[in-house]
């Protein structure tokens, strides 16, 4: 009897140490390619994890939507679906009214603007704006700059009239559109495609490497290099299972992460300038660009958006970005 009460208890502690050694899983979801500076972000995230953290953690990456849209992840998150995940700003609307900065057009002069506001004290409070909602924020990435692909060249905000523009759900971006008598269809990224091919809508806004890495350039004729505002995301995960981590291993995470954000950002930097150059060399799409002039009739009839969100931001936090293009 003794011998099958130590046999059962070795049986026991066998079993209890294999559980014990199963690795934490992270499931990161995002809906761009991998090529992007998101999606190497995210790989490169899973190639530290792997290195550094000897098997104690697995980091699954989730590539094009292949899991959740981001109209979705979050609520797969708060569920225990995903771990991570890296929306645009724009999908944060529901859980912070402040987080529509970002999709403020013409609030930031170039990607420098924005990295001194997002690594301020203004921007990284920003970060903790979805604690309330059980997510926590863990960092920036940045895609870049957005642009201006259409079905007809768009010079002056009166070539826009009547046109209809694909958006990402934010309400900012619709009153963007409709500051130039266009109309803002909100409508997932991974239908942007086929509704360019089949003209159901006439054109959309982004950036040069996801106009690049999902071929929009390819069924657009005309990209208007506009500069008119910033895609980036927030790398985020649920409170829940951010405070159950270990606190050896959260700080391991922590790091890796903000190394691979690092490493996205630099990536996301010179795709700008490689994507576009290879826009021009495919002559698929014509790039368009703006005269000073221009571009002052573009600011001048859509900064009013401004104005109809201040209260929602908060003029205090709209003065702070804006100052950021100031690097004295």
């Amino acid at each position: 009897m003794r011998k099958l009460t130590a046999a059962v208890t070795m049986a026991a502690l066998f079993v209890a140490g294999t559980v014990s050694a199963a690795p934490i899983t992270i499931k990161f979801s995002h809906v761009v390619a991998e090529n992007t500076p998101k999606g190497q972000m995210a790989n490169k995230f899973k190639d530290l994890v792997d290195e550094r953290l000897n098997g104690k953690v697995k980091v699954e990456v989730y590539p094009n939507s292949q899991l959740f849209g981001d109209n979705k992840v979050l609520e797969a998150m708060l569920l225990g679906d995903v771990q991570m995940a890296a929306p645009s700003l724009s999908k944060f609307k529901r859980y912070t009214k402040k987080l529509q900065i970002f999709d403020l057009p013409f609030l930031f002069n170039d990607i420098d603007a924005v990295d001194r506001f997002q690594k301020s004290d203004s921007g990284q409070k920003l970060l903790a704006s979805v604690k309330k909602k059980g997510l926590v924020g863990l960092g920036y990435i940045h895609n870049g700059m957005k642009q201006l692909s259409s079905s007809k060249a768009l010079k002056v905000p009166a070539d826009a009239k009547h046109l209809k523009f694909r958006i990402m759900s934010s309400d900012v971006l619709a009153a963007q559109f409709e500051a130039v008598k266009a109309t803002p269809l909100k409508k997932p990224f991974s239908e942007v495609f086929t509704l360019l091919q089949t003209k159901a809508i006439d054109g959309q806004e982004n950036t040069w490497s996801n106009i690049y890495s999902k071929k929009f350039f390819e069924v657009q004729p005309y990209i208007t290099e506009s500069n008119h505002g910033v895609l980036d995301y927030m790398v985020v995960t649920s409170q829940e299972f951010w405070s159950e981590l270990p606190a050896d291993i959260k700080k391991e995470v922590k790091a890796a992460l903000d190394e691979a954000i690092a490493f996205g950002n630099q990536v996301a930097l010179q795709k700008a300038i490689d994507d576009k150059q290879k826009i021009i060399d495919s002559k698929r799409s014509e790039v368009v660009d703006l005269s000073s002039e221009q571009r002052a009739q573009w600011v001048a009839v859509m900064k009013p958006v401004w104005k109809k969100f201040e209260g929602q931001i908060g003029s205090d936090l709209i003065d702070a970005a804006y100052n950021s293009n100031n690097s004295k």
